[in-house]
């Protein structure tokens, strides 16, 4: 950094925008940062500043970046104001080519009404020719080298352009498992397209959520008998006899590679793509055996799922701390972290950071008005495991109550879990019932997050009820003028992980909790003109406010009465 002209950054804001005060505040005090050598800041700056904006800045400022999102939701914004991150998808976003030749479909919006998704079609299969078994890839699947040299197919697989000319540009727009996946399985795979200097994580307080996908090893019924073990001879409840479990599926595929290469027909017709996703099941296995055998302590293996019938179906093993891993994510010269939600200190330790090589950078105050963020916090009764039923129905009556307040205006209500949401339905009014509409990730009807919400914007009275929608949803002007949350959101103590994490990082569990109560606080104002009023009916909040005071950002002082000096 030393050696090249300093320009400001605020040069580089995107044209099409006129930067407000509070972005050019926060690229001032950034740049500074960049100026006395940090090369990791971590951003707190709450929503509505446009902190999409302000990492689009520092993409142009380096020349070359990634950015990654955890939500689809802010990918699209991001693919609709910042043109020139080349965004990465999904195969569930695009029609499959092959399976529309098949079913002699030519439009593709019908191919995607009928499910005719990449993800359900084969890129690669297993055929016979001339009496040999062969893998066959898709005729429509181009190489990387013909994207970048634009010697593909005009009938190219749309998945894969996407994909890869997001790898052969100078600025990219990944989400955080698409990232993660390349970063630490095709990393070799890629490695000509992975140079950039700047890493800019939006949502970064999810980081260690998503990290944790890619550490210790996921055990799946249909990989146990790809390579032809027996469930039944493990131990799913003792650590050892998982670790062998990965070290025999990893011995597995080793020797399918072996046989493989040695077979007449691989010597006659060499299959590259095969051997490439073999090695890369191999490599999973074998690296997650030697993660988990040289620091078994840091592991603990969760109950494994079964299916109606008993029979396995998938196991984890997962890493209480995930410190030592997390760096080999973070291989650009730079990295910019950013949320609405963040603490610097619990960060760094989460993930293995120097906390006296991060900057910290953290926004003053909300560029809302506080009265159009009001807060409530009505300390109606304490919600836990072991809440009495007055409890219960004490706090479904105040909802009740405030849902009379509000008869005239759509809502949402938080809670921690499915059964709890269940009883709060069971209990309202007949009247207020009628309003709800339960929303999960995963909804019975089959109907997804997304058109439940759309359900929702076409009822002038309708109410979210959600132990799910705390954060990646955005319910702006009139989709909510009121938010509830009826129980703080603690962490399941009772997950094998989570009871271990907390014993061995007691701030982790408010911080966990802190982090997606004030995610919560934003779903419904996401403007300068929005606004909302949130009520808190878990006496519990002053517990978790007091515990993580020193972690609060600034942002949320008014609304919350806190003292500057704290």
């Amino acid at each position: 950094m030393k050696n090249r002209k300093i320009l400001s950054l605020l040069e580089k804001f995107p044209e099409q925008f006129i930067p407000r005060e509070i972005q050019k505040e926060i690229l001032s005090e950034i740049e500074t940062q960049l100026k006395s050598g940090y090369k990791k800041i971590v951003l707190c700056a709450p929503t509505g500043v446009g902190k999409s904006l302000v990492g689009a800045t520092i993409s142009r400022y380096f020349d070359s970046s990634f950015t990654v999102t955890a939500s689809k939701h802010l990918q699209d914004q991001y693919i609709k104001d910042i043109p020139f991150l080349k965004p990465v998808k999904g195969k569930q976003n695009f029609p499959c080519l092959k399976l529309m030749s098949s079913e002699k479909i030519e439009n593709s919006r019908r191919a995607m009404r009928w499910g005719l998704t990449c993800d359900k079609g084969q890129c690669q299969e297993r055929t016979s020719k001339n009496g040999k078994e062969v893998v066959e890839i898709c005729k429509f699947k181009p190489t990387i080298k013909q994207v970048e040299e634009n010697t593909h197919d005009s009938q190219s697989c749309s998945y894969y352009l996407q994909k890869y000319e997001a790898l052969v540009s100078n600025h990219s727009l990944w989400n955080y498992h698409a990232f993660f996946q390349i970063m630490k399985f095709n990393k070799k795979l890629f490695e000509d397209y992975l140079d950039r200097k700047v890493s800019v994580f939006d949502e970064a307080h999810k980081i260690e959520d998503q990290i944790i996908q890619f550490v210790g090893f996921d055990v799946f019924g249909a990989q146990v008998d790809e390579c032809r073990l027996n469930s039944e001879k493990y131990d799913f409840t003792d650590l050892d006899s998982m670790i062998q479990l990965t070290d025999d599926i990893a011995f597995s595929y080793a020797k399918q590679i072996k046989d493989i290469k040695e077979s007449a027909a691989f010597q006659n017709t060499p299959d590259y793509e095969l051997i490439t996703r073999l090695e890369r099941r191999y490599d999973r296995a074998a690296q997650a055996k030697i993660d988990i055998s040289s620091d078994k302590d840091n592991f603990v293996v969760n109950d494994p799922v079964r299916d109606l019938n008993g029979n396995f179906r998938t196991i984890s093993i997962k890493p209480i701390d995930i410190s030592k891993f997390a760096n080999s994510f973070f291989e650009t010269d730079y990295q910019i972290f950013m949320s609405a939600t963040i603490d610097k200190s619990s960060f760094c330790e989460n993930l293995g950071l120097n906390i006296d090589e991060v900057a910290f950078v953290d926004t003053p105050k909300s560029p809302f008005p506080v009265e159009n963020r009001n807060i409530d916090l009505l300390n109606i009764r304490r919600l836990r495991y072991g809440s009495t039923e007055e409890d219960e129905l004490e706090v479904i009556k105040t909802i009740d109550r405030i849902l009379d307040e509000h008869s005239d205006e759509r809502g949402i209500i938080f809670t921690s879990s499915v059964p709890r949401c269940q009883k709060i339905l069971r209990y309202l009014s007949p009247k207020n019932t009628r309003r709800i509409r339960i929303c999960h990730s995963v909804n019975k009807d089959g109907k997804t997050q997304d058109e439940i919400i759309s359900e929702h914007a076409s009822d002038p009275t309708g109410v979210l009820l959600s132990s799910s929608l705390w954060e990646g949803v955005d319910l702006k002007d009139d989709l909510s003028r009121f938010q509830v949350i009826a129980k703080v959101p603690y962490p399941n103590y009772k997950e094998k992980r989570t009871k271990a994490k907390m014993d061995k990082f007691p701030l982790w569990y408010t911080s966990q909790t802190l982090t997606k109560l004030l995610q919560g606080f934003g779903r419904s104002i996401r403007s300068e003109n929005d606004w909302a009023r949130t009520y808190v009916l878990d006496t519990a909040v002053n517990n978790v406010l007091f515990k993580g005071q020193q972690m609060i950002p600034k942002a949320y002082y008014d609304v919350l009465g806190l003292n500057s000096t704290i």
